[in-house]
């Protein structure tokens, strides 16, 4: 029997509300951690802003690592864009990294949920292309000529892919230039990728594949590390809402349980890894990342 890589899973369900709200289509976060008792017990929190949420984060992490636990953490959110961006926007340094930065430069984010995702999203356009492209999607009032309320055009041999190579793999992923509308990954993206930066900086933490490699995980892979930060797609990973659960909440438990229980088998470090010999590799670990166990 292997040892564990992890005692303790964290999945973020994120949400780029624009005003404080719990409930459905709200920030989840799913704890599978040790109890009192040394069992393995769930909890799910529903923090009302994303202020909340990142203290909330902020404060498991740190209780785990005073205990000498390593967790896992999952964010439903792209942490990359598709190949290219950085090189279009004349980033310097790692491509992961520089967007990155640029992103929790630029994304203004309230206590109150009051964000400025849109006019990020009109700059962002406006470097990349000159014109309402590639990002799209946005209410009435928030309309401009860098960013229109409907996608400007479909994506041409010329332009930035509008999928990353995970997202053509998962078939059911939305594109990250989606800034508003039902599943809109490129709101949440921008309010969250700012939190994931934050979280990583203040601790010793690696953002999987981009630190770590897209390979299949060892304990020595890690070792003197209290955090894996990566990307998942909870719809992988169906959990049936139980008792007075709402879907967001069960499929936040859903991750936790399912890493947990990989992990106990012994099986979660080789979801760490590519599908065979994968060509991707170096954009995948270089640019766009991957969702854990796609």
């Amino acid at each position: 029997m292997s040892a564990r890589l992890f005692q303790a899973y964290v999945a973020v369900d994120w949400s780029a509300a624009s005003k404080p709200t719990t409930g459905a289509d709200s920030v989840w976060v799913g704890v599978l951690k040790r109890n009192v008792r040394f069992q393995m017990a769930f909890e799910a929190h529903n923090p009302a802003t994303r202020a909340e949420a990142e203290k909330l984060l902020n404060a498991i992490l740190d209780e785990l690592k005073r205990k000498s636990e390593r967790v896992l953490v999952g964010f439903d959110f792209p942490l990359a864009f598709p190949r290219g961006t950085a090189a279009v926007l004349h980033l310097e340094g790692p491509q992961w990294r520089a967007l990155l930065n640029f992103v929790a430069k630029e994304v203004k984010d309230k206590p109150d949920n009051s964000n400025n995702r849109f006019q990020v999203g009109a700059k962002m356009n406006r470097l990349l292309t000159g014109s309402a492209f590639p990002f799209w999607g946005a209410p009435a009032r928030d309309e401009q000529t860098m960013l229109s309320a409907k996608r400007a055009r479909e994506h041409g041999p010329g332009d930035l892919p509008e999928l990353r190579f995970c997202e053509e793999a998962l078939k059911t992923a939305a594109s990250i230039w989606k800034l508003y509308y039902q599943g809109s990954v490129g709101g949440q993206a921008l309010t969250g990728m700012p939190v994931v930066k934050r979280l990583r900086d203040a601790r010793t933490a690696k953002i999987w594949p981009f630190e770590t490699g897209w390979r299949p995980l060892a304990g020595a892979d890690i070792a003197g590390i209290d955090a894996v930060f990566a990307e998942i797609y909870p719809s992988l990973y169906a959990a049936k809402p139980g008792a007075g659960e709402i879907k967001d909440q069960a499929q936040v438990r859903g991750v936790c349980e399912r890493f947990n229980a990989l992990d106990e088998k012994g099986q979660l470090g080789s979801l760490f890894g590519p599908p065979r010999g994968d060509a991707r590799r170096e954009i995948v670990e270089q640019e766009e990342g991957w969702v854990l166990g796609a």
